[in-house]
């Protein structure tokens, strides 16, 4: 049975904080952040924004845009690691929110950024499950990325939410059942319960990121059917690469090793690229790489939404385009895990609109560096939404432990 991403929603901050400011109040070359990183800026949460005022966001919108009764819904996966308490998940809040029925499955995963991806596919195993049954899924990819200020993460940092639709009529990408994972228990990147900020060694966290993408590519290619010619790339078979983004760079190094571990698989294109493999990686990220993209450099990192960021992106700007073709996509959670697997954009892609990169990034507020350290020291403390807030849900704060949500506009006409 079919099942894939019937149709994405986008959400993000509307605060941005520019990275060449960010450069230059701490004494760094803005070239440094801006083209060392890909990133010209990150967006930044208000104190009345959390991961579940987000997440509902970018699923109420996609419910309205997609039409769907959010009765229908039968099974809602929040994937964060940016949880608001040890015992009751994100998807819960999300789930009154959004008015999801009663009869539903609903839980929050966690495997830092692999999260998205696991609720995808675990998504897609039950609607195909369902035999002649219709089921559909809602699979909420968010999360605030935070560092602590003048670290080495905290150009990195960024917020946002991707929700997208699972079920049997997929009109945005056929997920294909085949995939490949991988899995380690490494220390690159860890937030300890009591932290509110991450630690990460970056340097070792690229590595096992690259080691990890290896793993799961190689695995996946042996298994590529039909069989690959003895000078056949799978790359040859896929218009499109994503990868897990947390900034630009770090999908161009993706890129850069998959495309030698594929080549050199591959003995007849290895004779003819492996003497100029660096320009002809270069070539092949720009065409198949960098058109997904955009949002990331705008929006900085989104944990477990980055990969389908990268998506929503993608569909919206070359959607039509790319009807027919299929896609490569590796995410990439610290830990760690790890998956490629593949899906076809179908003919009806034009059919499924915006997906609301555009007009989110379009309607953002850029601050200064102090406002942004304000905003950082305030935290999640809740309250009325400030001017310009373009959220559908509010985080009013904590009463008794307990964590109070609200709709946005009797907020603001409150």
């Amino acid at each position: 049975m079919t099942a894939g991403i019937e149709r994405l929603a986008v959400y993000v901050p509307a605060y941005a904080l520019p990275l060449a400011e960010l450069a230059r109040a701490r004494g760094v070359p803005p070239e440094k952040m801006t083209q060392g990183l890909g990133v010209e800026a990150m967006a930044i949460a208000p104190p009345c924004e959390d991961v579940v005022t987000m997440a509902a966001t970018a699923g109420a919108r996609l419910l309205r845009a997609a039409h769907v009764d959010p009765e229908t819904i039968g099974m809602l996966l929040v994937a964060t690691e940016t949880g608001v308490d040890n015992a009751k998940p994100v998807a819960i809040f999300v789930h009154e929110l959004l008015g999801v029925g009663r009869r539903c499955r609903v839980y929050e995963l966690k495997h830092a950024c692999y999260a998205g991806t696991a609720g995808l596919m675990t998504a897609a195993d039950w609607v195909r499950a369902g035999g002649g049954r219709p089921r559909r899924a809602l699979v909420i990819a968010a999360d605030i990325a935070r560092y602590a200020l003048g670290s080495p993460g905290e150009p990195t940092q960024g917020a946002g939410a991707v929700a997208m639709l699972v079920g049997p009529e997929p009109k945005a990408l056929v997920v294909d059942a085949e995939t490949a994972t991988y899995a380690d228990n490494v220390y690159d990147f860890w937030r300890p319960i009591g932290r509110r900020e991450a630690l990460v060694d970056g340097k070792y966290s690229v590595e096992c990121y690259l080691e990890a993408l290896a793993g799961a590519f190689t695995a996946y290619r042996a298994g590529e059917q039909p069989v690959l010619g003895p000078g056949e790339a799978l790359s040859d078979r896929l218009a499109r690469l994503l990868y897990h983004t947390p900034f630009p760079k770090k999908a161009m190094k993706a890129h850069r090793r998959l495309v030698e571990i594929d080549w050199r698989a591959a003995p007849a294109r290895w004779a003819e690229v492996g003497p100029v493999l660096e320009g002809v990686a270069a070539a092949s990220y720009r065409t198949a790489v960098a058109p997904g993209l955009e949002a990331v450099a705008r929006v900085g990192n989104t944990y477990t939404a980055s990969l389908y960021l990268c998506l929503a992106s993608l569909l919206e700007a070359e959607g039509a385009a790319l009807a027919g073709r299929r896609l490569g996509l590796f995410s990439y959670g610290s830990g760690c895990c790890a998956e490629f697997f593949t899906g076809t954009i179908p003919a009806g892609a034009a059919g499924i609109g915006a997906t609301g990169v555009r007009e989110t990034l379009a309607r953002r507020t850029f601050v200064d560096v102090p406002t942004y350290e304000q905003l950082l020291h305030a935290g999640e403390q809740g309250g009325a939404p400030p001017a310009g807030f373009t959220g559908d849900f509010v985080f009013h704060g904590v009463r008794n432990d307990r964590r109070l949500y609200g709709d946005a506009r009797e907020a603001k006409a409150a």
